[in-house]
């Protein structure tokens, strides 16, 4: 698991690490490691570096200077004609070249790199128009660009862009990722972005994104003593005349994750259509460890749909909630229950615009969190996972091939199963994202939620394998 922290954490550490190691030079660090990605990223040819007035100036000139000393031909565009007065000397001494925007924007078409080092993590976001026109201008000519800490013009703790900004093959950032480095559509600006340890001592996280490893370790792999009961029961109640659809795909993210039995509750029609489908799916009422409601149940008979709520509502069981049942829910909801909103549904639960939403994501999840004290599993390109506690979790990124419609179906099923063997409601929000989005990736193209439901076997196959092989270096719970 990976802590992403803000800027504000980051200075804060810094400022701890210099007044318990005075003298300590972070920016040589920092430099190394640009150098060494940039000789990685463009073996031969100039790199042409952007610098700005602060220490990201530092540690991009300082990164010209050990290219230069390495025999690199290096050059170096003061943008604001200033910079850290000692890069400054250190890249002049072993021949780095400085050049002026006109000359930078000439030479660009022959450079084999630009490192990008214009504004840091305290930056605001947008460019100088020189230099607004200058990454256009390394988009247009697919110049790829190596940021330094955060692509200028980013709002480090922002996921949603309202300024231009650099688009980055790679980021190196330093200490921890920010929020710009995980969430969507910053993200895909900052390109692969590698983080190195430079010694900074960082508080627990409240907001962390899971990687492949914590799937592996928390899945509720079966035993050789469970059964079908043991390995948990999950009720359905999906679907409707006019989406039975919704219905089968639900079931099917359920059944292929690994349910042990599933209880289908549903409307006949959606029922004939499983049985088809899944021979092995249970149709009518009986005995549950948790309950999925909601999806494809329609804008119509309203009344009809309180009432199907209703019916978990009284079970005191957890709950997996989506699409329509959310405009049903009562004040209090019962422990152990996921709401399963995307964007436009969180907005309406709270009475705002959709796109308010979309810019500040994390927030209004929270928000959602605190009046219903559950776990909100916020839908979309990012996913996040938000406990009544306010703490964060992001699930596994995966390809935008999964935005179709049908794939929130599949999720609120995957998810209804985690819940159904035990889980917690976060961390069935959080596993159910997570592994879609792995099967999705596993299986890139334009493949419908059926077939990468389908997938999810074959991927989870594969974690338990190599999880059975001790190839995954397992960290110490927290």
């Amino acid at each position: 698991m990976i802590g992403v922290h803000s800027a504000q954490v980051i200075r804060e550490a810094e400022d701890r690490f210099f007044e318990e190691n005075p003298g300590a030079d972070l920016m040589q660090i920092a430099a190394r490691a640009v150098s060494d990605r940039a000789r990685e990223m463009a073996p031969t040819g100039v790199t042409l570096v952007v610098v700005g007035p602060g220490n990201n100036g530092g540690d991009g000139l300082f990164a010209a200077r050990n290219l230069a000393a390495a025999g690199r031909p290096a050059v170096a565009w003061l943008v604001t004609g200033q910079a850290h007065p000692q890069a400054v000397i250190a890249a002049r001494q072993v021949g780095v070249k400085f050049v002026d925007s006109s000359t930078a924007m000439h030479m660009l078409p022959d450079v084999m790199l630009v490192i990008d080092a214009v504004l840091g993590i305290g930056g605001r976001p947008g460019l100088f128009p020189v230099v607004e026109r200058f990454a256009t201008a390394c988009d247009d000519l697919c110049i790829p660009v190596l940021s330094v800490d955060v692509p200028s013009g980013l709002s480090t703790d922002e996921v949603t862009p309202t300024a231009t900004s650099f688009r980055a093959a790679h980021t190196v950032t330093f200490a921890a990722p920010k929020l710009c480095h995980v969430g969507e559509p910053a993200a895909e600006r900052c390109g692969s972005v590698e983080v190195i340890d430079v010694g900074l001592s960082l508080p627990e996280p409240d907001v962390r994104r899971l990687d492949e490893v914590d799937i592996a370790r928390w899945w509720p792999w079966p035993t050789a003593v469970d059964d079908k009961y043991s390995r948990g029961v999950l009720g359905i109640d999906t679907g409707s005349e006019r989406y039975p659809g919704a219905a089968v795909l639900s079931t099917t993210g359920a059944l292929n994750a690994g349910t042990g039995m599933i209880r289908f509750v549903g409307p006949e029609r959606a029922a004939n259509l499983i049985l088809d489908a899944m021979p092995s799916v249970t149709i009518g009422p009986g005995r549950v460890e948790a309950w999925l409601m909601g999806c494809g149940w329609g804008k119509q008979d309203r009344d009809a749909h309180a009432a199907r709520l209703q019916a978990a509502l009284e079970s005191g069981l957890p709950a997996v909630v989506d699409a329509d049942a959310l405009e049903h829910l009562p004040k209090t909801v019962p422990d152990g229950w996921l709401l399963t909103p995307h964007a436009g549904e969180l907005a309406a639960m709270l009475g705002v615009h959709r796109r308010v939403v979309e810019v500040d994501p994390i927030r209004h999840a929270r928000q959602a969190a605190a009046r219903w004290n559950t776990a909100v599993l916020l839908k979309g390109a990012t996913q996040y996972v938000v406990e009544p506690s306010g703490r964060v979790t992001i699930a596994v990124p995966g390809p935008a091939w999964t935005a179709q419609a049908g794939s929130g179906d599949v999720l609120a099923g995957i998810c209804g199963m985690l819940l159904a063997a035990g889980l917690p409601a976060w961390q069935a929000g959080a596993l159910g994202a997570s592994v879609q989005a792995m099967a999705a990736a596993h299986k890139p193209g334009p493949f419908p939620p059926a077939v990468i439901a389908r997938t999810l076997p074959e991927v989870l196959g594969g974690l338990w394998t190599t999880l059975r092989s001790r190839a995954f270096v397992l960290p110490v719970e927290q």
